[in-house]
């Protein structure tokens, strides 16, 4: 293109929105430094402080999720809705962008819904195997749909579905050949394998739960821990915790160095974000998959059914994690004949070219425009 490019990137509320927008926003200004990436999330999220942190701007919007009951919350939804749609109308008009991307969360509805009706090329990213009602209802209008996962047609028109796989952090890759810094960073003994526990930035109630259920198998096991409790947990874990000799369980409320815990990592314990999984196919780590009973459409489930019915992952469900997660666990990490397989499996599914695919395909629609 001869002009600037002007791309607006929407949505976030998690990681798993967040981090793939991000990558998009960077293969984007790779391919074409001179573009010009507008950002637009919800007021109170993540993304409000992620994305100014990555070197972006970003407008929020007041948009709200969907109540699950009846009653005052669901007033102040439509009023906020009604708010951010206004205003996401303004933010589209003013910035005049050649494309629109969508890449979950709540600020994206409104922003694609802005962009589409003034004939602007929208492109949604969808990160999971079922596909929310939101980018159901988007993908009417949208030119272009990339997911991760096949059989996508059960929720999106075919014609317009892209396989690209979700774009993970180019980081974590960066840090898989440093296992000597990793075991001296987290403080690991050099020949032992390592179990690493991750419920996101805030926690999973479940695995934390899990874990404290079997601390005297973790204790006895040959096995160095490293546990991220996440935020909502810390403190009353390390309560748990008080007194105990746990000389290889290592906790930790956030990880700071992602790529080290998944460099050193032989078996990885996680929920079943999209994010996450993606993460660990480009890792080639073997792993146990917690899904959350908690998100929107149960889409965890399916996430981590996709893997674990081609022996890529192990699901656990979430109702019977506490009792069996570490035993089966520390079964699977001393199984090298298992591990390896998993491990091959899950490499399988991985799409390191993601961003910039998806990038590509927002360059295309620009020009067309």
């Amino acid at each position: 293109m001869t002009r600037k490019l002007k791309i607006i990137i929407s949505g976030g509320g998690t990681g798993g929105h967040i981090f793939p927008a991000l990558s998009i926003a960077g293969a984007v200004k790779q391919q074409h430094p001179d573009s010009e990436i507008l950002f637009v999330g919800a007021l109170g999220r993540m993304e409000m402080e992620r994305v100014p942190a990555a070197g972006y701007r970003i407008i929020g919007l007041p948009v709200v999720g969907f109540p699950r009951k009846p009653g005052v919350k669901m007033l102040l939804f439509i009023m906020k809705l009604r708010q951010s749609m206004k205003q996401a109308r303004a933010i589209v008009r003013e910035f005049g962008p050649d494309v629109v991307v969508g890449v979950g969360g709540y600020a994206s509805g409104p922003v694609l819904r802005a962009a589409a009706k003034m004939k602007i090329p929208t492109l949604i990213q969808e990160q999971n195997s079922y596909a929310g009602i939101t980018n159901r209802l988007l993908a009417k209008k949208a030119d272009k749909i990339c997911v991760a996962y096949d059989d996508m047609e059960r929720y999106f028109p075919a014609s317009k579905i892209v396989f690209t796989g979700n774009p993970v952090r180019s980081e974590l890759l960066n840090g898989l050949l440093k296992t000597d810094e990793a075991r001296t960073f987290y403080n690991l003994q050099p020949s032992k394998k390592v179990l690493l526990v991750v419920g996101g930035s805030l926690g999973a109630r479940t695995i934390n739960q899990s874990m404290l259920a079997g601390l005297e198998k973790l204790k006895n096991s040959d096995v160095e821990v490293i546990w991220q409790t996440g935020k909502y947990y810390y403190e009353s874990i390390l309560e748990e915790l008080e007194g105990r000799e746990l000389p290889n369980v290592h906790v930790y409320q956030f990880l700071s160095r992602m790529d080290l815990a998944y460099a050193v990592a032989d078996l990885v314990v996680s929920r079943a974000g999209a994010g996450t999984i993606s993460e660990l196919c480009l890792m080639r780590k073997p792993s146990f998959l917690v899904p959350s009973p908690n998100v929107a459409e149960d889409h965890q489930t399916k996430n981590a059914l996709a893997l674990a019915q081609q022996n890529a992952a192990i699901m656990v469900a979430d109702d019977e994690a506490p009792e069996k997660l570490v035993s089966e666990a520390l079964g699977v990490i001393n199984n090298d004949k298992m591990l390896n397989e998993l491990a091959i499996n899950i490499e399988k599914l991985a799409k390191p070219d993601a961003a910039e695919d998806i990038a590509g395909l927002v360059v295309e629609l620009a020009k067309r425009k």
